[in-house]
Order: structure tokens, then C-alpha cells, then sequence
């Protein structure tokens, strides 16, 4: 009886208890899952009781007595409208643009009320009875590359920001050298560059450093702000040390992050101090009165952001047990209290230092944004948008009661990672979602689309699904948790057209049957990544990829063109133990083997190679002939990441490793105003430019 009611109790939450992995096979999640994943949406299901109290609550909360905080449609259909207890006889909505639609109520067989179709999208009042909504009416799909004059296909780069070099940088790539790139691809006629996630990371703590585990998605890292120009701005000189510094870090082939941090927050430091004590931060001053208008303009999610760097550095500073924000006393884990507020109150210098390299940031990375644009860039730079955060951090802290507490997002074994993955990170509940009307997630797209000409949504599958991991668990004890998907996919079409941002979904790993029909259909470009593109034993034939797809050669968790030829990932797989059941060092090589002859094939075949493969460690004439390739895919955007452009062997992240593999560190061995001077790197840009062009 209790197996019964807990499955059903499951069911009602959105748990799926029975799922098909990315091998065909039908999969039962384990009851101790079912109860862990319950507890953090506020179910308790442990005992009788907490099952028949949890499944009352849910009941009474899917049968809502109020109108939701937010309803979605599309342009040109009906709004369809869950029951509620009142039974209204008129509407009224008013729309953006001002038009007031009257009329009476049709209530369906179902019991959903039904009004009729909204012509125009945007964010409307809705006015049922006596009760008031939003009405958030989407466009019928994202806006793409064919909304654009000279709809021509596209193409661009993938870069790591971090990765980037330029003199003067500190030690770690910055938002100059992101524009100067930005700025020499689109004289070579590239019309974006999509770019590793800039997500707010951990001031306090520099060890923290990958970009997919931030701590607030909705605001920046502020260690790629340019420290040069800041303080020449502020009128602060490098002491010798300080130059010794940032000179040792510009030169390593790996990026210290514990120096980088530290030396570019002193400087910064520093310099916001001079502004302050000279009075150039003033109210009635120019940048007082921008700095000013921009906390007001973003508000308590900057404060409480702001706040929680302050409070993290000085309390992990003092005891390095501490670092965690539920570990925190006096009444500083909820950022409501009298104890933050009079911390913030008491600290208001150093909450205001947080606040401005918001500011800076903010200013930096639209500067490069600009600088894409102007330069000739169609789209300009595509946003990472994370699929979660650190448990620790800010937004977490910030933000408890939309946050799912106690589990960790990942994946379930499959083709890629035959482990399973945990990510270590938290997102938003799909339940309190609804409950703030989605402003959280609405909040999120607008950050991630505010500075740039679209966004790429990591593990775009979350807008359906996610895999959960219970702590103390293996990635294979987990479950999937469903979210709203028609309503998510709705405000993400509305937040593109609003924007005019592309959006790319990356789609990789177990896809849900007939997802990516939906993301085609909902205009979101979905991944095609080469080594994943199959055809019987072969590669697909480049004609073959889909036009609704980004081809690229690879992604920031796979091995590079160089890297896979030569093997490299498998040598580093076998040396960590990472390995899959039934796998060897012996039939990985050999399996590597059979795809590299295919590759070349598939090359061949396509025109844009010719003659015996070349030697392992000899790839030029692979790395010409993949860009050639991607180019003549119908794909409306084709990609080529740096460490391709550049033939490089490493990868950027090995996942499943975090010290045992230098992830986020590596740094590209050239500056990027010296990029364009390396014949091979002209030839592939040069080559994937003149494909794109008559594809």
C-alpha cells in the first residue's frame, strides 16, 4: 500500500518513476529516491503520515482556488486557463501596446476557461472576475536567423573567455580581449561568437573557478574586468610587486587562479578606494549618478548578491570551515534578517566594492557587445547560460525559497559518460516556479540575453526534465523531475523576440523522444556536434545535418579535432580510470581507429579533403578540411571553437575530473591581436567563411 501511494504521490510531483536510458532500456527508480527528491520540494514521504499529508497538499495545490501569478499563450490561439474555484462571466486584457480586449468567459467541457486568441505577444494584463494575472502571449517560435536582413547562413567562433590572451590582462581573459576578438572575426565576415559562461563566481573562495558552477547566474565574473584600465581611470599605480605579479601570470600556460583572484581584486580594490576618496563615485558626479541608477535599476537581487560577497570573504576568511552559507551563524543564512541588514549597514563600503564591479562588468561586457555589432557582426556574442549553481552560492543563499534544496543536477549513464554524472549544482524548483509566476526564470533569460545577439542554454533538456542525484548517491541513483515545458519553451520564444536574441539549445545526452521535434518547432537551434553525427558505421554525409541545428566540430567536454585524431582523450581517460564497464584501453584504440578511416571518408566524400588520412600527430590537413566541412552544412549556424582554429590537443574540461585534470585553466598560446597572423588559422577562417557563403 505505501509502495503505491508513494508512487502515486511521485507521480502527481513530476516524478517519473520509470525512464528509458540512452541505451534503450527501461529503468526503475529506487523508492529511497522517490523520498529524497519529495523531501526537497517540501513532500515529506517517509512515513504514512507525511505521504497522506504530502499528497493532500498536493492535491489542494494543483487544483489552485486563485488565478496563476502567470498565465502563457501563443499569438493566434486560444488561452487556455486552469479551473479555478470562482466562476468568472467577463474578461478584460490590456495589452502592451495599449489595445483593451473585452469579452465574456467560455468555460470548456473540461472545466478550463477559454478565451480567444491574443494577436499581439508581449506581457498583458489579464482581469478574470475579480481576480488579475499576466498573460505572457509567446510568438510561435524564437526569433532566428532568418529574422535578420542578409539571412544568409551564419557562422562564428567558440571561445573560453578565460582562455583568451592579451597584454595587460592580469592573468586570465578578459572583456578587451573578447572585444578585440569580437572585432577581428568580423572582418573576416563571422556574424557571432559564442562565449563561455560569464556567470558571477565566488570572490571569497578562488578556487572555485568553473564557469558551469557559479555562484549567481544573473550577474558577472567580475575577474575579467580590464584591472589596467581601472586604475588608470582611477588614478592608481602598480607597485613593483603588483607588476611582477600580473607579469609571472600573463606568461603561464595554465591559468593560477588563486594569484589571478587575488592580485585583481587588490588592484580593484585599490582603485574603487581612490575613486571613493576623491569623490568621483559622488551622487552628483557623472559615474555616481550611473552607478547609482544601476543598483536602483537592478535591485535587491544585486544587494543580496552583493551582500553575500561581502559576508562569504570575511566569514570564509576567518574560518575556512565556514564556507558553506547554511554553516553561517547569527542569523546569516536568511538574507532577510536584522543580522544582514546590519551587516550591510555596518559594511557599506564593501558591499557598494561588490556592487561596482557589478557595474563594471556590466559595462565591459557591452562594450564588447558593441564592439561585435559595429564591427559588422550580425549576432555579435551568443551568452552560455549554466544549468545551475553552486548549492553555496549567492543566488542560493539569496534566494531559498524558489531553490531545490538537498540534490544535485546531473545526468544518467549513457553513450558519452558511461558513469553518470553529478554536477554538484542546484536550480530553481519547478513547483515554486509557478508559484512566483516564473519572474525568477524571466529573470534569468533577461540576464542572459542583455548583452548579447542570443544566448545558448547548457542542457537544454532541463526545460523538460532534469536528473536529480540524492546526496550520498552515485549519478545512477537518481530520477528525473519534470518542469513546465510548455510554459518555459513560451517565455524563452517571448524573451528571444523581445531581445533579438538567437537561442540554441544544447541537446546532447538522453533526449526525451520527440524533444527535438519540439525545439525545431519552437524555432531553438538545437547541438550537432561532429563525433556525434553517425550514419550506419560512418559519419553522416554533410548534407544530411539538419538546417534547425549549430554544427560545430566540438564542445568544451569533448576532445579537440587534433585531440581526437591523435587520441588524446582516450590516453587521459585510461590514465584517470574513466573507463566504462566494459571498456579497454585495447578497444577504445581500435574502436578509434574504424572512426578515424570513416571521418576521413565522410571528408572525402563531402569534397573538402582528399589523398591517404594524415599521420596522427600530423592534423593540418584534418583541421582545414573539418572547418570546410561544418561550412557546407545546412546548418544555420556553424561553429568552430578556438582550440580548433588553432589545431590544439587539450581540451578544455575533462568531465568527470575536477584536480586530476587542469579543467578551465588552459590558456590559448597566442594573444588575439596576433591570432589572424598564423597562415593555417587565416586558411581555416578564410575556408569556413568561403563554405558558409555557398552552402
Amino acid at each position: 500500500m505505501i509502495d503505491g501511494t508513494l508512487a502515486a504521490l511521485a507521480k502527481a510531483a513530476g516524478i517519473l518513476g520509470r525512464w528509458t536510458d540512452a541505451f534503450g532500456n527501461s529503468r526503475t527508480v529506487k523508492p529511497d529516491t522517490i523520498r529524497a527528491i519529495l523531501a526537497a520540494l517540501g513532500l515529506p514521504a517517509s512515513t504514512d503520515q507525511q505521504l497522506r499529508g504530502s499528497r493532500s497538499f498536493l492535491k489542494a495545490m494543483t487544483k489552485p482556488v486563485q488565478l496563476p501569478a502567470l498565465v502563457t499563450a501563443e499569438v493566434g490561439r486560444a488561452v487556455e486557463i486552469p479551473v479555478i474555484k470562482a466562476r468568472p462571466k467577463r474578461y478584460r486584457i490590456e495589452c502592451e501596446d495599449g489595445l483593451v480586449i473585452d469579452g465574456a468567459v467560455v468555460t470548456q467541457a473540461n472545466g478550463c476557461v477559454a478565451l480567444p486568441p491574443v494577436e499581439s505577444w508581449g506581457y498583458h494584463r489579464l482581469t478574470l472576475g475579480e481576480q488579475t494575472s499576466t498573460l505572457a502571449v509567446a510568438p510561435r517560435r524564437c526569433f532566428g536567423v532568418a529574422d535578420v536582413p542578409n539571412h544568409a547562413p551564419a557562422w562564428g567562433l567558440a571561445a573560453q573567455l578565460y582562455s583568451l590572451r592579451r597584454d595587460g590582462d592580469g592573468g586570465v581573459g578578459d572583456y578587451p580581449a573578447l572585444a578585440a576578438l569580437a572585432r577581428t572575426m568580423a572582418r573576416s565576415g563571422a556574424d557571432a561568437v559564442v562565449v563561455s559562461p560569464v556567470h558571477a563566481m565566488f570572490s571569497g573562495d578562488p578556487t572555485r573557478y568553473s564557469p558551469y558552477a557559479p555562484s549567481n547566474r544573473l550577474f558577472l565574473n567580475v575577474l575579467h574586468i580590464d584591472v589596467t584600465k581601472l586604475c588608470a581611470q582611477a588614478g592608481v599605480s602598480h607597485d613593483d610587486h603588483a607588476w611582477r605579479e600580473m607579469q609571472r601570470c600573463e606568461h603561464l600556460p595554465l591559468i593560477d587562479w588563486p594569484a589571478v583572484t587575488i592580485l585583481k581584486l587588490n588592484l580593484m580594490r585599490r582603485a574603487f578606494d581612490a575613486m571613493v576618496e576623491r569623490g568621483s563615485m559622488a551622487p552628483d558626479t557623472p559615474d555616481g549618478l550611473a552607478f547609482t541608477e544601476f543598483r536602483r535599476d537592478r535591485g535587491e537581487a544585486l544587494e543580496r548578491h552583493a551582500r553575500f560577497e561581502a559576508l562569504q570573504t570575511r566569514i570564509f576568511r576567518a574560518d575556512k570551515t565556514r564556507w558553506h552559507w547554511q554553516t553561517w551563524q547569527g542569523g546569516l543564512r536568511d538574507p532577510g534578517s536584522d543580522g544582514v541588514a546590519t551587516f550591510a549597514r555596518e559594511s557599506a563600503h564593501e558591499v557598494a566594492f561588490h556592487a561596482f564591479l557589478q557595474w563594471r562588468a556590466e559595462s565591459a561586457l557591452a562594450e564588447a557587445q558593441a564592439a561585435a555589432v559595429n564591427t559588422g557582426m550580425r549576432f555579435g556574442l551568443i551568452a552560455d547560460l549554466a544549468v545551475g549553481t553552486d548549492s553555496g552560492g549567492s543566488h542560493a543563499w539569496g534566494h531559498q525559497s524558489e531553490i531545490l534544496s538537498g540534490l544535485s543536477i546531473g545526468a544518467p549513464p549513457d553513450l558519452l559518460n558511461p558513469l553518470g554524472q553529478g554536477w554538484g549544482l542546484t536550480t530553481f524548483s519547478p513547483h515554486a516556479l509557478r508559484r512566483e509566476g516564473y519572474a525568477p526564470f524571466i529573470a534569468l533569460l533577461r540576464a542572459a540575453m542583455r548583452h548579447g545577439g542570443g544566448v545558448r542554454i547548457d542542457h537544454v533538456l532541463g526545460l523538460e526534465r532534469l536528473w536529480l542525484v540524492p546526496p550520498g548517491t552515485t549519478a545512477r541513483d537518481g530520477a528525473y523531475l519534470m518542469y513546465p515545458l510548455q510554459d518555459l519553451r513560451r517565455l524563452v520564444a517571448l524573451e528571444s523576440w523581445r531581445h533579438r536574441a538567437l537561442v540554441i539549445g544544447e541537446d546532447l545526452g538522453t533526449v526525451p523522444p520527440g524533444f527535438r521535434a519540439l525545439l525545431r518547432n519552437a524555432g531553438i537551434l538545437g547541438t550537432r556536434v561532429l563525433w556525434f553525427e553517425r550514419h550506419n558505421a560512418g559519419f553522416a554525409p554533410v548534407r544530411k545535418w539538419p538546417a534547425a541545428a549549430v554544427a560545430t566540430s566540438s564542445t568544451h567536454d569533448l576532445p579537440t579535432v587534433a585531440g581526437w585524431w591523435a587520441g588524446r582523450d582516450l590516453e587521459w581517460r585510461t590514465r584517470l580510470g574513466l573507463l566504462g564497464e566494459h571498456e579497454t584501453a585495447a578497444s577504445l584504440e581500435a574502436d578509434r581507429a574504424a572512426a578515424r578511416a570513416a571521418l576521413w571518408q565522410a571528408l572525402r566524400k563531402a569534397g573538402v579533403a582528399g589523398g591517404d588520412p594524415p599521420p596522427h600527430d600530423e592534423p593540418t590537413r584534418l583541421l582545414t578540411a573539418v572547418a570546410a566541412f561544418l561550412g557546407a552544412t545546412p546548418c544555420a549556424l556553424a561553429l568552430l571553437p578556438l582550440e580548433d582554429v588553432l589545431g590544439l590537443t587539450e581540451q578544455p574540461n575533462l568531465p568527470g575530473t575536477i584536480d586530476i585534470h587542469p579543467n578551465w585553466r588552459r590558456r590559448l598560446p597566442v594573444t588575439v591581436d596576433m591570432l589572424m597572423d598564423e597562415p593555417d588559422v587565416r586558411s581555416r577562417i578564410h575556408l569556413l567563411s568561403r563554405t558558409r557563403r555557398a552552402a
